[in-house]
């Protein structure tokens, strides 16, 4: 099987570390703190159990640093992404890597049932294909050697 048709849920079971996120209501601030803090680039924002956005660098650095606003004051909610773009399991790494590039998105929440199952970054999904590359450049290695 080519790393590219590799289903979702394969890279989510070898991942560790929960969901991270973070409400509508709480300060930019919190949310900078939270991502500094977990070392990622990005948090979903929940209602509930209920996917409402996410928070990336990206917006924190567009849509407070740029504008003047202060990240104490601006709410997560005034500059989350929303509609989030999702993934089911069931995606495969090449359709991930078609939706990050033709979104110019970095973090995609993966959802089954209507709930958030994990979240991919592209930075877990280039991983993913270079770790399985190196594998089958090492099992060629090993057949043309004998």
């Amino acid at each position: 099987m080519s790393e590219l048709t590799t289903t979702v849920d394969a890279i989510l079971r070898k991942k560790t570390g929960g969901i991270l996120s973070i409400a509508p209501s709480d300060s930019v601030y919190h949310a900078i703190e939270i991502m500094a803090e977990k070392g990622v680039g990005a948090l979903l924002v929940m209602e509930g159990d209920a996917l409402v956005g996410i928070l990336s660098e990206r917006d924190y650095a567009r849509k407070v640093v740029l504008k003047g606003h202060t990240s104490k004051e601006t709410k997560v909610a005034e500059i989350m992404s929303s509609p989030v773009i999702s993934v089911s399991p069931k995606h495969t790494v090449g359709d991930c890597l078609r939706i990050i590039t033709d979104s110019h998105i970095r973090h995609l929440p993966v959802t089954e049932d209507g709930a958030v199952v994990g979240v991919l970054s592209i930075g877990d999904l280039v991983n993913f294909v270079i770790t399985e590359q190196q594998e089958t450049i090492r099992h060629l290695k090993a057949y043309i050697s004998g």
